[in-house]
């Protein structure tokens, strides 16, 4: 068996260069990394000990989820190790995830670890991750050892996970009508389900995310979001990332019933600052951003939720 990482990409140039130095210094090299990149230029990437491919998508929206089947298709392994750009592999990477898969019958997500502005700005050791790296607190945890079984697809997470090749294509791999930003996870899972795969987290397999702007929840995605969620709903019956809904809903930027979703307007600055991640901290959580706009809106004195 052999294994091939896969990661896609546009723009993150030092984030993607990280991922590569992590992935040659893995205790088990993969058979190659696969890039898909949403961009023109090819990147300019350090010397690895494996080949490393890059095959151009461009698109005028985000194709992630076209992204990743093409990525699948370019791949010569019969492991596919999915991984985000921003992410730093740890050396026992591409091992764990072989060692699950060559015991447990599905799909597979490793750990995620989180770090904070600064760490990976002038080279960069796992010491260095250990001593500062956070869990998200909105995610689960791994098992104490080995595999544990996930009973609810929607905590499918396409960030750090691997899949045997012959099982990515029986599901058929993403659902490219999801473009853009949003949905295209959940949407995998539910076909996990629905073809009873199983998904397991795993001990081990961890992957650092690299510290980068964002929002969250992700109101610069305001239009990708409502026309995926809309999207999942046509085919499953009902709407996928509820919580995004929500507090776009209580924020003012959308309306929404059983039947449709309309956008009141764009995002304006407020809204930005309000969700935009804070550098002192490692990750977005949309939780609390929500209970700070609930908060808000209960008290007349307090700050307005966005402004104009």
């Amino acid at each position: 068996m052999t294994a091939s990482v896969l990661t896609i990409a546009r723009g993150r140039d030092a984030h993607l260069a990280n991922l590569v130095r992590g992935l040659s210094r893995q205790t088990e090299l993969p058979t190659e990394l696969v890039i898909v990149r949403m961009q023109e230029a090819a990147y300019a990437l350090p010397d690895a000990p494996f080949p490393v491919r890059q095959v151009a998508l461009i698109r005028d929206s985000l194709p992630l989820a076209e992204a990743r089947n093409l990525a699948a298709r370019e791949a010569r392994g019969d492991e596919l190790l999915f991984l985000d750009v921003d992410c730093i592999p740890d050396p026992d990477f591409v091992a764990d995830y072989r060692r699950h898969l060559a015991g447990f019958d599905g799909l597979v997500m490793g750990e995620v670890m989180y770090l904070p502005h600064g760490v990976t700005r002038d080279g960069w050791d796992y010491a260095d991750f250990e001593a500062v790296a956070e869990r998200h607190s909105d995610r689960q945890g791994p098992p104490p050892q080995g595999i544990r079984d996930c009973t609810d697809y929607r905590c499918f997470w396409s960030l750090n996970f691997a899949i045997r090749r012959a099982d990515f294509e029986r599901i058929g791999g993403f659902d490219t009508r999801f473009h853009g930003y949003g949905g295209e996870d959940t949407d995998f899972g539910r076909s996990l389900e629905e073809a009873g795969m199983k998904i397991g987290w795993a001990k081990g397999a961890r992957a650092y995310h690299q510290y980068h702007p964002h929002h969250m929840p992700p109101v610069h995605h305001l239009e990708s979001v409502v026309r995926n969620a809309e999207l999942f709903r046509e085919k499953w019956g009902h709407r996928t990332m509820g919580h995004w809904l929500h507090a776009f809903e209580l924020m003012g930027l959308i309306a929404q019933n059983e039947t449709a979703i309309r956008i009141l307007r764009a995002p304006s600055e407020g809204d930005l600052a309000l969700t935009r991640h804070q550098s002192h901290r490692p990750y977005c959580n949309s939780a609390e951003v929500i209970r700070e706009i609930e908060r808000r809106r209960a008290v007349p004195s307090a700050a307005p939720v966005a402004a104009e």
